[in-house]
C-alpha cells in the first residue's frame, strides 16, 4: 500500500520567461487549451491532449530549461506531507498556499529530482 493516496491528475510544471507567449505557443503548435492565467501567482495552466494531465507554466526571469517538475494532486496536502516525512522524504521549505487556489509542497526523490504535491483549493 502506498504511503500517500494520489488523485488521478498530474501537472508537468515548466519554468518559462513569458507565460502568455508560451501558452500561445502550446495552443498553436500542440493544440493545448488554456485553462487559466493566474497573473498574481505568476502561473498559467493548460489542458494537454491527455486526460488528467495539465501543463503548468511558472514565470521566471531566468527559466531553467530541462527542469520539469511533476506535480501530483492530493486531497489533503498536510496528511500527504506528514506521511511522506514520516518515511524520511525530504521537503524543500514549508507548504506554500495561494488562498482560494492551491497549496503546494516540493519534495525530492533519492536522486534529488524535484517533485511536488498540490491540493486544489478552488473546489
Amino acid at each position: 500500500m502506498p504511503v500517500v493516496s494520489l488523485e488521478n491528475t498530474i501537472t508537468l510544471a515548466l519554468s518559462v520567461r513569458d507565460r502568455h507567449a508560451s501558452a500561445a505557443w502550446y495552443e498553436k503548435n500542440l493544440g493545448f487549451e488554456v485553462l487559466y492565467h493566474a497573473d498574481e501567482a505568476g502561473w498559467s495552466e493548460l489542458q494537454t491532449k491527455t486526460e488528467g494531465v495539465t501543463l503548468g507554466l511558472g514565470e521566471q526571469a531566468e527559466p531553467s530549461p530541462g527542469n520539469t517538475v511533476p506535480v501530483f494532486g492530493v486531497a489533503d496536502i498536510a496528511v500527504a506531507r506528514t506521511a511522506l516525512e514520516g518515511e524520511g522524504v525530504k521537503f524543500d521549505g514549508e507548504t506554500e498556499t495561494v488562498e482560494g487556489m492551491v497549496s503546494t509542497a516540493t519534495f525530492y526523490d533519492p536522486d534529488g529530482n524535484a517533485l511536488m504535491l498540490a491540493q486544489d483549493l478552488s473546489k
